[in-house]
């Protein structure tokens, strides 16, 4: 059986720091609204601009570039801002949320929620909604002004159709276990595929895709070695996991903790460090990576 398809397994740290995050999310907030407002927002402009479309035609082939667009570009955001520290404020604030906050609510071996509250760790804040949407808006208009209306509507319809899709496949990574995500193709395939980006040990370079994971593939952060139809139809086999990650992997899941030692050597005066002090803050850790 996928080590994925088992029954969740919490830390201790980790269950300290859900109840810590639930602890501090606000009395006012709703995670049905927040979806309401995000499927609600998204579905009106999906009508508003088909309605402005006149005899499209070759407009429609629109999708496949600016699908691909969204593809890459949800793997690098994921890669280069996601998961490196930008210390400019509002990338550092997506890192802060993504690498300090979901990534400590969920691992490899408890991916999973259990109230609607939790909505608020799995869903995208309204103001990245707010900003998407002005920043597709934006594009779609020079997209419009450059190629023509219909291919504007056409691409601002595609971005808005990839941001949904990207937050139902994420929603569905974190959902308890069910017949539909362990059997449905491609739920299935990102389910794990995600799942596994949540283990400790590849979480910064592996899986970066959160829809479909082409750009994985092509960029070779797929954790699975296989063709393109074999990678997006792979659903929870693990049989195709690279050889080379599979040590890496088995060492972070299931992990209680990380023991950090440094070597010392004991003097008849006291003792004295050998070579330079293991970090252990977390600025300390990201200050080594940076480099």
């Amino acid at each position: 059986m996928s080590a994925f398809l088992r029954p969740m397994v919490m830390t201790e740290r980790q269950r300290a720091f859900r109840e810590q995050y639930r602890a501090n999310i606000s009395p006012f907030y709703s995670g049905l609204l927040h979806v309401l407002v995000m499927y609600g927002v998204g579905a009106a402009l999906l009508i508003y601009s088909a309605g402005q479309l006149q005899q499209p035609g070759w407009a429609w082939l629109m999708v496949i570039p600016v699908a691909i667009a969204g593809n890459v570009g949800e793997w690098a955001m994921h890669q280069y801002v996601m998961h490196r520290l930008i210390d400019v404020f509002a990338l550092r604030a997506i890192y802060d949320r993504h690498t300090r906050q979901h990534h400590q609510y969920f691992t490899d071996t408890d991916y999973t929620i259990d109230t609607v509250r939790e909505f608020r760790i799995v869903f995208f804040p309204w103001r990245v909604l707010a900003v998407l949407g002005v920043g597709g808006g934006g594009l779609s208009w020079l997209i419009g002004t450059l190629l023509g209306p219909n291919a504007g509507y056409i691409s601002f319809m595609t971005m808005i159709m990839h941001y949904l899709l990207y937050e139902t496949f994420h929603f569905c990574c974190h959902i308890p276990d069910n017949p539909w995500v362990r059997h449905l193709p491609f739920i299935n395939t990102i389910r794990r595929h995600h799942a596994a980006h949540h283990n400790l040990g590849i979480m910064m370079h592996k899986n970066m895709n959160l829809t479909f994971p082409l750009a994985d593939w092509f960029m070779g952060t797929s954790d699975v070695k296989r063709s393109l139809l074999g990678t997006l139809f792979n659903g929870f086999d693990e049989t195709h996991v690279d050889p080379v990650l599979k040590p890496l992997i088995e060492k972070f899941r299931d992990a209680r903790g990380t023991r950090i030692e440094d070597d010392v050597l004991v003097t008849e005066n006291g003792f004295r460090m050998l070579g330079k002090p293991i970090p252990r803050t977390v600025e300390e850790i990201e200050a080594a990576m940076s480099t």
